[in-house]
């Protein structure tokens, strides 16, 4: 029933204020984490000698109060070996020859450029000579990791303008899932493919990036499809906070899960952005170690994005149901409704 002629500019201001609120969210959750970023507890190394190493640590809570998680790795090459399997984020090694310092710019750039200062700050200040190693770094095509880090927001709004799309022009529930799969598996070569030999962000483990890349399209695309079918209009405003308004902000992957404010970067970790680039990041730079967490979150995001589905499509809300609320509710369309007989190709005996 239309709005009467009183009701109308009450609607209109609601509209205008409800649309100010989001661009504003949407302003606040993209620009607060950078903002407010800084270190909380990144894992730093220090390979000394042991009064040198206690001072150092106090040195550095004193300057940066949370910062630094200090641990004391036995040598110079168990820190190295912490760094490559995700351990820590970078070393300190203090010996005859000067202070030499660890990073990995494949972790985290802007934590790398921060390490680095430390190390730089702290041999200016013993006036020694300071080394820089890098000991995981990106492709050459792409060393500061543009590529990676630009890559959260296709997967978030990939998966959920796929998913969309799909639902409106597939009615069948399992060409619908079988057509979501194919989509997870071509989008996720093509994103690989962009990455590897377009940006030139990685240069080898082609097909572990690839299987990340299915995995968090597949996730985001199902995660989508399960709370829109299951919550209706309702689902796809969560699936878009998740994706889109937190999910890209949050993910850490512009600087890193730790110079975020907290426990921002940790729910991050918690959503499909985050997850599938901490999980691109670790298999193709890290032989895979760290994985275990995301690869989790990814699979609860797909397995529990099917499981809605399946639940809606029991009730009785079918894919044609929802693909028809779809363009009656979203973008403004009304198809013509046509009988079960038809589309099924059959026709009744007296129509013959």
């Amino acid at each position: 029933m239309a709005d009467s002629p009183a009701r109308q500019p009450l609607r209109q201001v609601a509209v205008v204020l409800g649309l100010t609120a989001a661009l504003s969210l949407l302003l606040l959750a993209f620009a607060l984490p950078g903002v407010h970023s800084k270190p909380h507890d990144l894992r730093f190394g220090v390979v000394a000698a042991p009064t040198t190493s206690q001072q150092l640590a106090r040195s550095l809570d004193t300057r940066q109060p949370g910062a630094f998680d200090v641990s004391y790795p036995a040598s110079a090459a168990a820190a190295r070996s912490q760094i490559e399997s995700r351990d820590l984020d970078g070393a300190l090694i203090v010996d005859r020859t000067g202070i030499t310092t660890m990073v990995t710019t494949a972790g985290s750039t802007s934590v790398a450029t921060l390490i680095e200062g430390v190390g730089t700050r702290i041999a200016s200040s013993q006036n020694t000579t300071s080394t820089t190693v890098d000991v995981r770094g990106f492709g050459g095509g792409d060393p500061r990791g543009a590529g990676l880090a630009a890559g959260a927001l296709p997967l978030a709004l990939g998966g959920w303008i796929g998913a969309l799309v799909m639902m409106m022009v597939l009615r069948n529930p399992r060409t619908l899932v079988v057509s979501t799969l194919a989509f997870a598996v071509v989008g996720g070569l093509a994103l690989t493919t962009i990455l590897r030999f377009v940006l030139g962000t990685f240069d080898g483990q082609f097909w572990p990036a690839a299987g990340a890349a299915m995995l968090g399209i597949a996730a985001t695309a199902f995660g989508v499809i399960g709370l829109r079918t299951l919550l209706g209009a309702a689902g796809l405003g969560i699936a878009g906070l998740a994706l889109i308004v937190l999910g890209n902000p949050l993910s850490g992957l512009t600087s890193s899960p730790s110079l975020l404010p907290q426990p921002w970067g940790a729910i991050g970790q918690y959503l499909p952005p985050g997850a599938t680039g901490t999980l691109l990041r670790n298999v193709v730079f890290f032989d895979g170690h760290a994985t275990g967490h995301a690869t989790l979150v990814l699979l609860a995001w797909l397995i529990v994005g099917a499981a809605f589905y399946v639940i809606a499509i029991r009730r009785g809300r079918s894919t044609l149901d929802t693909a028809e609320e779809l363009l009656d509710e979203e973008w403004g369309i009304t198809e013509t409704h046509v009988p079960a007989h038809a589309r099924d190709g059959h026709v009744p005996q007296h129509a013959r």
